[in-house]
């Protein structure tokens, strides 16, 4: 269990705040997450990573001369949100382009492409690496579906090390590709580990078992087996990674035996020397091998074997010096001035335009982003029961996050002189970046699409409130790749869209439509519960979540129902605007 920490809520925040005291020689806080104390040198590549909290030295810890130039720190065990990737990256982008890479997780896969995306907007290069190291998460025909788990460090090493010597961002992506095509990893845990909070673990393992590819997360992974002693656990490991050694790589390899949390270094130092002997055996050379704990679960107990094939571009990029608070190599020469205050607000700050009566109706939009959040409030531990049936039950807390985040940003929007527009997207990025996550990503896709068919210049007639909910369920579909069908809040969404257009066109007022569409939402919603989920964190757990809705659904269409009970005394002002 967690035992020093004030609030659940706030434990991110003050841990990151605390290893930024502690690191302000190497590091500091931005926007989003921690990037280097000196400025990336002109026309370098800037390597950002990124992911859930509660898993260091990821990946805070792994930000330095040598590694990565950025790092965005979502929520314990949540994806960090779009804006909070794209801040980072702002924060340390100095004309070379920027790189993203991270473990290959839903969230994290959706909120970084939409970081991307908006990084490509304005002008700035930027591609993707995702690391998919775990051979128990997919099968090897899937390899674009595997899990990212400490072959992570790999990856960063070798794309950090080639941006350091002067590679474009075309090679150190290929760098960075090549890395990932190379490292095989594959784990095993004795106990689950307790969020900071929680009463219980996230699982459990009986007595004398051991559970093999359990994910970091919890995710479940290719079975059980009895405890082994550990030269039997090293040629489980050992045979079943190098059995998977990537066509055409030679006789050299990085070994990373790494620590989930609880397996102190005295015991990974036993499973390393029989790892040596195993590789002696099949005439392999481990090159510069690394043992500790690379990528945690707070106290989980397990451990992982990782094996890097390494060519001799690869070998020398990984040999090279290193300077970060978790790892350190070699002597790594800092270069560049440290940045200051002015320069990383700069990097971020933005401004926006809107009509006089496109501010008049933001207050409205307002309010209704504050019955979305009360909304949230009063059905928080119903939303966690749901979600708890085949998830890790924080779906409610996640939304509590989010909606108060974007209820509380309406203030400083309205003092900014924001229009409808700039208002929804300022909810929405304070949405996602609040909750991260998968929903956190899609609410923030919702308000900000929303808003942006709104605009910041004219006022909004029905047609164009219908086409703007369209707008929002064509988005999640387009960023988050679910359908109705997969029992997702998309099922909800597209029911709500539909119907809203529906009964607009028909000629319908605003609130009667409204009435009906959350209506109509809600029945798709709750009928979810007789749908196998098809995407999302349910999957791997489908028959459980048979015969209880969708969370994410029910909690879309109780905020559809709430905004249109809300709504209906209020959209007088949009009509004798019109």
């Amino acid at each position: 269990m967690a035992y020093i920490f004030n609030s659940a809520r706030s434990f991110a925040e003050e841990s990151t705040a605390g290893f930024v005291d502690l690191y302000s020689d190497i590091l500091r806080a931005v926007p989003g997450g921690v990037a280097r104390a000196t400025r990336t040198p002109a026309g370098q590549v800037a390597v950002v990573i990124g992911g859930g909290s509660g898993h260091y030295p990821a990946f805070g810890g792994l930000v330095g001369a040598g590694l990565a130039h950025g790092a965005a720190l979502g929520n314990v065990f949540a994806s960090p949100s779009a804006l909070q990737i794209y801040t980072v990256a702002k924060s340390v982008e100095n004309g070379g382009g920027v790189l993203l890479s991270y473990g290959n997780y839903a969230g994290d896969v959706l909120n970084f492409t939409q970081a991307q995306d908006r990084l490509r907007a304005e002008g700035i290069p930027c591609e993707t690496v995702r690391v998919t190291d775990d051979i128990s998460s997919a099968d090897a025909s899937e390899r674009e579906r595997r899990r990212g788990v400490a072959g992570d460090l790999a990856v960063f090493r070798i794309a950090a090390a080639a941006a350091a010597a002067g590679a474009s961002l075309a090679e150190v992506v290929a760098l960075a590709q090549r890395a990932n095509e190379r490292v095989r990893t594959l784990g095993v845990a004795f106990g689950g580990a307790t969020l900071p909070g929680a009463e219980e673990p996230l699982f459990t393992i009986p007595a004398g078992r051991m559970a093999v590819g359990m994910g970091i997360h919890g995710e479940p992974g290719i079975g059980e087996d009895n405890l082994l002693p550990a030269n039997a656990l090293a040629a489980l490991l050992w045979d079943r990674v190098r059995a998977e050694a990537p066509a055409g790589t030679g006789a050299r390899a990085v070994v990373l035996i790494n620590g989930l949390g609880s397996v102190k270094h005295e015991e990974l130092f036993v499973l390393y020397r029989e790892i040596r002997l195993l590789a002696e055996r099949d005439a392999i050379t481990i090159v510069e091998p690394e043992v500790g704990e690379l990528v945690t679960s707070f106290e989980m107990a397990g451990v992982s074997l990782s094996v890097f094939w390494v060519d001799a571009e690869l070998e020398a990029l990984w040999a090279t010096p290193a300077h970060a608070p978790a790892y350190r190599k070699g002597h790594a020469l800092v270069v560049g001035e440290r940045v200051t205050e002015a320069e990383a607000l700069a990097a971020v700050t933005r401004t926006t335009e809107a009509s006089a009566e496109s501010r008049a109706l933001a207050p409205l939009a307002g309010r209704l982003i504050a019955v979305i959040a009360d909304t949230v409030d009063e059905h928080v531990d119903e939303l966690g029961r749901l979600d708890a049936v085949a998830g890790d039950g924080d779906h409610g807390i996640g939304m509590q996050r989010g909606s108060r985040a974007a209820a509380d940003s309406v203030d400083a929007a309205l003092a900014d002189g924001a229009g409808l527009a700039s208002l929804l997207s300022a909810a929405g990025d304070a949405w996602a970046d609040r909750a991260g996550g998968t929903s956190g990503a899609l609410w923030g896709t919702i308000l900000t699409s929303v808003g942006r068919e709104l605009g910041d210049t004219e006022v909004p007639d029905a047609a164009r409130l219908a086409r703007a909910v369209t707008a929002a369920s064509d988005a999640v579909m387009r960023v988050g790749g679910a359908q109705p069908g997969d029992k997702t809040m998309v099922d909800a969404l597209v029911a709500l869209a539909e119907s809203f257009a529906a009964e607009v066109a028909s000629g319908a007022s605003l609130e009667d439509a409204a009435v009906a569409a959350s209506a109509h939402s809600t029945t798709v919603a709750r009928a979810t519960a007789d749908l196998l989920p098809r995407m999302g964190r349910a999957r791997p757990h489908a028959e459980k979540a048979l015969g209880t809705p969708d969370p994410g659904a029910i909690s879309l269409a109780l905020i559809a129902t709430a905004i249109a009970r809300a709504a209906t005394p209020q959209t007088t002002a949009i009509k004798e605007n019109s």
